[in-house]
Order: structure tokens, then C-alpha cells, then sequence
């Protein structure tokens, strides 16, 4: 039986950075704090915890003064940067690029001016509610931002009102597109509708990649953490096109039956899944398959 793991899953740049960061931190102290996970892949965050790498809540940040936190890829709120600069915390910022990106955009919408008494601009955000994405980006609205999880959520929208539509960096481009034709068909003028492709390719393009690799092999492994919206979207495009695509979070949930019959497998992943992992999961395979 022939084993392939997919070189072109794995990390991604915004991963890969925030990660070099805690290492090179605990390499100088042996200890480090990360608020919330690093990365949504729970293996790889209990690797960097044995190193030193405390992952603390929101909570816990608020009570810290004198230490260095690190800030992972998804980004923060802006109260977050209030509260470091009043306690004297230092922050490591690995906010990926294209978040902040997406945070400067939306902010300077919000910011834009208004007359006096005017309501702030609808600002609407294609996520998953609770994110922490999406939670950085509601902040830069004053948590005046809607978020909406699918296209349905949009007759919500006061149509009779400018709208402003972003999106989640790591949501599905075909979503965003359903919601923009969505919006489109029913905004009333003179109100005026703009919308933003902010979906992060470093996804979105791996799609067709995962698709072909998927397609070429007759079971798929697709590994990545329970709590990842990226890993979500790219095993459901594997499953699109092989019906015997599973998903598993490590080694030990793999099953036995699942390769009966199978001559080649295909290990792949989300953004968020470390090289390490999938290799731990092609060894498996091979062992159960003798």
C-alpha cells in the first residue's frame, strides 16, 4: 500500500511565524505566555506547553503586569493593546499580516467620519460567531459589528442602509460569493452596497491542490484540530471529491477498517496541522496495514 502526505498542507506563514516566536522566546526564558492557543491543533500546543508555553485566557492576561505575551495569528481586540500598554506588558505580536490588514480596513471604515447623531456604518462580517478572529475584528468596531456564519443570516441586514461587507480571512470563497449575491439582490437605494474579498488565498488556493491530491488516492486522512475553520473547509472539499475522507485529530483515532481495500492513502491537513503530526499519522497507517 502506498502512503503519500501532502507537502503542500501544513503550517501556513501566519502559523509558521508565531510559532518561530514562542520558540525563540522559550529558548531565552524556558518559560512564555501565549494568550489563547496558539494554534488551533491541540498535539501541537501540548509539544510547546512541555517546552514552557503557558496559553492563558483573557482573564488571566488582565491580572499580568511586567511579563512578555505573546499575540498568535489570529489577532486581537483593541482593548487587548489598552490593557498590555496599563500593565506593562510586553506583547510579541505575530498577528498574521493578513489579519491586521483586515483589521486596519475595517477600522478606518468605522472611523470614517459622519455628521453628528449618525449611526456608525453597517459593518458586516462573514465568520464563525466566537472565533477569535472574529472577535479581533468585532473589536475594531466597538463590537458593533454583525457577524453572520451563512447566507441565510443576511436578511437580518437592514437593507436600506449602506452595508459593509468583509470576511473571515479563512472562510470558503464560495460562501462569501453567496452572501454578496444575496446582499446585492436586496439592497434598496440610494443605499449602497460594499463588500471585500479579504479571504487569505494561503486557503482559499489550497483548495484545488487538496482536491486533485484527494481525488488521486482511494482513502484520505485528514488531520487537524477539532476547534480549526480552515481544516473544516478543506476536509469537506477533500470529502467532495472521495467519499473516503476521514478526519482525525492524531494518530490513535485512526481505524482499521477504513483502508480495507485500500492501495494508496493520502495524509493531508489544515493550515493550523504541524508536518510532525501528519508524518505520526502516515506511520500508523503503515503499521496497521502490517
Amino acid at each position: 500500500m502506498r502512503v503519500e502526505i501532502d507537502m503542500a498542507s501544513g503550517f501556513c506563514f501566519g502559523v509558521t511565524t508565531a510559532i518561530r516566536k514562542a520558540e525563540e522566546q522559550l529558548a531565552e526564558s524556558g518559560h512564555f505566555y501565549c494568550l489563547g492557543d496558539i494554534v488551533h491543533n491541540s498535539r501541537e500546543c501540548e509539544r510547546l506547553n512541555r517546552m514552557g508555553l503557558e496559553m492563558i485566557d483573557h482573564a488571566t492576561f488582565r491580572q499580568l503586569h511586567g511579563v512578555k505575551v505573546l499575540l498568535r495569528a489570529h489577532g486581537e481586540p483593541p482593548e487587548i493593546y489598552h490593557t498590555a500598554q496599563q500593565n506593562g506588558v510586553t506583547l510579541v505580536d505575530a498577528t498574521c499580516p493578513v489579519v491586521l490588514r483586515l483589521q486596519q480596513r475595517i477600522k478606518q471604515v468605522y472611523q470614517q467620519p459622519r455628521q453628528e447623531g449618525e449611526p456608525p456604518p453597517q459593518i458586516v462580517i462573514y465568520g464563525k460567531p466566537g472565533h477569535a478572529e472574529v472577535l479581533g475584528l468585532v473589536g475594531q468596531t466597538e463590537g458593533n459589528a454583525i457577524v453572520i456564519a451563512e447566507e441565510a443570516e443576511a436578511a437580518k441586514l437592514d437593507f436600506s442602509r449602506d452595508i459593509y461587507l468583509f470576511s473571515q480571512t479563512t472562510k470558503p470563497l464560495e460562501g462569501f460569493r453567496r452572501i454578496v449575491d444575496f446582499i446585492t439582490a436586496r439592497i434598496v437605494s440610494p443605499a449602497r452596497f460594499y463588500y471585500f474579498d479579504t479571504i487569505c488565498r494561503n486557503v482559499s488556493g489550497r483548495l484545488p491542490g487538496i482536491q486533485q491530491f484527494a481525488a488521486t488516492h482511494d482513502v484520505v486522512i485528514f488531520v487537524c484540530g477539532l476547534k480549526s475553520s480552515n481544516g473544516r473547509v478543506l476536509y469537506e472539499a477533500c470529502r467532495s471529491v472521495n467519499a473516503r475522507s476521514f478526519l482525525v485529530e492524531a494518530p490513535d483515532a485512526l481505524r482499521p477498517e477504513w483502508l480495507e481495500g485500500a492501495e494508496s492513502v493520502g495524509i493531508c491537513g489544515a493550515t493550523s496541522t504541524p508536518l510532525w503530526l501528519m508524518e505520526q499519522c502516515a506511520e500508523r497507517v503503515k503499521e496497521m496495514r502490517g
